[in-house]
């Protein structure tokens, strides 16, 4: 699972980004109980008895920095969001140099008003974290094998094309500096 995660760094940020959500989750769904976790994930998984040795203390340091940023409860880890504000730089660098990116955001514009709207006095957060969050809701959605609303894929399409572009810039712009 670390192996992925780390794969998933190098080729795709948002992937990584989600992943890593998912992983905070999962840690939170067994409250924390690495022997749990080892029982019913990673001893499941197709890996080496080496690599399940690794995951297990990959796990516990993950679990040792989730409590250690208290976000136990939720939130996100300060070391992935700190790459959702990269993106959100990127983002924010994009709409006044780039006009490709300027017309696939104007997509995702109404969206993103909306979801600002539905959260009331709740701050969502900037406009990336607000895609993020909504692909991610889309994925957990999916994985409990409930039906999405049509507008709500189509707002996820929007956001998954301003996410891919975002992906593309930042390791165009990492890979050059």
């Amino acid at each position: 699972m670390k192996a992925v995660a780390e794969k998933k760094k190098q080729n795709n940020i948002n992937e990584y980004i989600l992943y890593m959500y998912q992983m905070e989750d999962l840690l939170r769904s067994y409250e924390f109980n690495l022997n749990d976790i080892k029982q019913y994930v990673i001893s499941h998984y197709p890996i080496s008895e080496d690599e399940k040795e690794n995951t297990l203390v990959w796990f516990n340091e993950l679990a040792s920095e989730m409590q250690f940023e208290k976000i136990t409860q939720k939130g996100h880890l300060e070391s992935i969001q700190n790459i959702v504000n990269q993106l959100a730089e990127l983002h924010w660098s994009l709409l006044k140099t780039d006009n490709d990116y300027f017309i696939i955001y104007q997509k995702a514009k109404p969206y993103v008003i909306e979801l600002v709207l539905e959260a009331g006095s709740t701050n969502p957060g900037h406009e990336i974290q607000i895609c993020i969050n909504a692909v991610y809701g889309l994925l957990l959605t999916r994985l409990r094998g409930r039906e999405v609303p049509e507008n709500i894929l189509k707002a996820t399409d929007a956001f998954g094309d301003v996410l891919s572009y975002l992906n593309w810039a930042y390791f165009q712009k990492n890979n050059d500096g």
